[in-house]
């Protein structure tokens, strides 16, 4: 068993450092673009019944402000109206976009390069407008593609009328056509933009989600259909990732007691091939292996301490609207400036409260920490901060840094804020960001630093601390809209240049993900069209 588990680790850690992007040479990639076979972005199961989802993201009023603090509105009755704006501001369509006879869509979800590895599931009991069983979302025309009729006592017991779940998968292919080997990571991230995703869709309708961290990717591939090889064919196949139960966190169910009526269940559909034709690349097969999570004991983390709610944002639209205009910056204007209070407000976000998405959906321990660089935040020195998501891992982190760092307090009192170096850093920031201008043009950037070492006895965390940065990413999405500003995550980054600025010598901590917010410079000659205007 030792034995097993070093070999695992050694196969997690060559695809961590071969999949890094260096400055003297990028992480292996396809090298250029095979424009015939780009894959399609929509998944879809040929011949399954296709439930027809009304449009009533306009009809949903919660504030985002009310959101953000926790302040949830009564829960709705879980019928096909509600379900289909969970879907709606969560993975569904937010506008399409042309430019010169190209026409492609836009998500709330947001994805790296807008390609969009990420699938979603509806798995449930009968309630209005739904019958029990499977479903599979299908953003671009906002339906439920029914893939099994569920008519089993036992299916019903199991949800005892107390939720739904949502599963969540990734197609390897859609990424790995444009950033190769480097593909699983962006996949892992996109994962957690789409939990985060659902967290606060679900907060706005008045309902707790949680993450299911001790069900087996198996059973997560039995419950989805992912499994039923013949309903595949030739078309490409997709990698379990995530179930998240939507309803009484008191009352979240055992997934594994919904195989068995499943298996009498009538199956519908056959998934569409995206391309004609694939490149192979054997180490995401080989980190997919690696990181195959089995059944695993629940592991809740202590309930955190009571906090204040973090300050209001500048623009307090609803969640619907805030969700709807999300967008990835492509450019930064070098000029733009926040307040230090909408800066602070920002990063309070980013902790973990109980009740408060995303972090509601995350049972688990604080993994990740959050490495600033400041360039345009009034009231603030522009320099090198770092925000503990967990004062605890305060210790730990003084001693895997530069001794020299001051560890200044910074900021309010209970968010743990503290400067290291006051300097400009904005030459490092474009550097560390592959020579992006829209690492030094910004407000500011910012690094996630993962606990790399969690992984090291049960491989699967390293996907976990992914998701993590993802769920970090959609916070500071959400949050550059409600101040008006923009946001974008970078997924291309020289990881061991960020190590070196921060003093990382060693696997302890790992930077696994990058995001920067400022004013954006949008590209005025493209055209934007309503998310569904074919609809009525």
């Amino acid at each position: 068993m030792l034995g097993e588990l070093t070999g695992l680790r050694q196969s997690l850690l060559e695809y961590h450092q071969r999949s890094k992007h260096r400055v003297n040479h990028y992480a292996p990639g396809p090298g250029a673009l095979d424009w015939v076979n780009q894959p399609n972005p929509f998944r879809e199961f040929q011949g399954a019944a296709q439930i027809k989802s009304p449009l009533l993201a306009d009809s949903l009023t919660t504030p985002y402000n009310d959101v953000r603090r926790g302040l949830l509105p009564s829960p709705r009755t879980f019928d096909l109206n509600s379900v289909a704006i969970l879907f709606e501001i969560s993975l569904g369509l937010s506008a399409w976009k042309s430019y010169g006879g190209m026409r492609w869509a836009l998500r709330c979800n947001p994805s790296s390069g807008n390609l969009h590895p990420t699938e979603g599931y509806l798995v449930c009991p009968g309630v209005p407008g739904l019958s029990a069983g499977v479903y599979h979302y299908l953003s671009r025309n906002h339906v439920l593609e029914q893939r099994a009729a569920v008519d089993d006592p036992r299916w019903t017991e199991v949800f005892c009328d107390n939720g739904i779940l949502v599963g969540i998968s990734s197609i390897y292919w859609r990424e790995a056509w444009k950033y190769g080997m480097r593909a699983w990571r962006y996949c892992q991230h996109d994962c957690g933009h789409a939990i985060a995703a659902v967290s606060y869709a679900a907060a706005a309708l008045g309902w707790q989600t949680r993450l299911d961290l001790s069900v087996a990717d198996d059973v997560v591939a039995g419950l989805l259909g992912l499994d039923r090889a013949a309903d595949f064919g030739t078309a490409e196949k997709e990698a379990p990732d995530a179930l998240l139960w939507v309803g009484d966190p008191d009352a979240q169910p055992d997934p594994a007691r919904l195989l068995e009526p499943l298996h009498m269940a009538n199956w519908h559909g056959r998934a569409n091939e995206l391309s004609q034709a694939h490149v192979l690349w054997p180490e995401i097969d080989s980190i997919h292996r690696t990181t195959h999570k089995p059944s695993t004991p629940e592991r809740p983390a202590p309930l955190p301490l009571p906090l204040q709610p973090p300050d209001a944002p500048a623009i307090d639209l609803s969640f619907a609207g805030i969700a709807r205009q999300r967008r990835s910056a492509v450019d930064f204007d070098g000029a733009t400036r926040i307040t230090a209070t909408a800066f602070f407000a920002m990063l309070d976000c980013l902790l973990r409260r109980r009740a408060t998405p995303p972090w509601n959906a995350l049972p688990s321990a604080v993994l990740v920490h959050a490495a600033v660089m400041v360039h345009r935040v009034d009231g603030l020195q522009p320099g090198l901060y770092m925000c503990l998501r967990d004062a605890a891992a305060l210790p730990d982190l003084k001693r895997s840094m530069r001794s020299e760092w001051l560890w200044q307090k910074v900021g309010p009192e209970h968010l743990p804020v503290y400067l290291l170096l006051p300097y400009d850093l904005r030459d490092a920031a474009k550097l560390i960001c592959c020579h992006q201008d829209i690492g030094a043009d910004s407000c500011f950037t910012l690094g996630m630093i993962a606990r790399f070492e969690a992984a090291w006895h049960e491989p699967w965390l390293y996907r976990r601390l992914f998701w993590e940065c993802g769920m970090l990413g959609h916070v500071l999405y959400l949050e550059a809209e409600a101040a008006g500003v923009r946001s974008t995550g970078i997924g291309c980054f020289f990881d061991d240049e960020m190590h070196a600025l921060l003093g990382i010598d060693d696997h302890s901590w790992q930077s696994l993900y990058h995001f920067t917010l400022g004013g954006a410079v949008d590209d005025t000659r493209l055209s934007s069209l309503p998310p569904y205007e074919f609809q009525p």
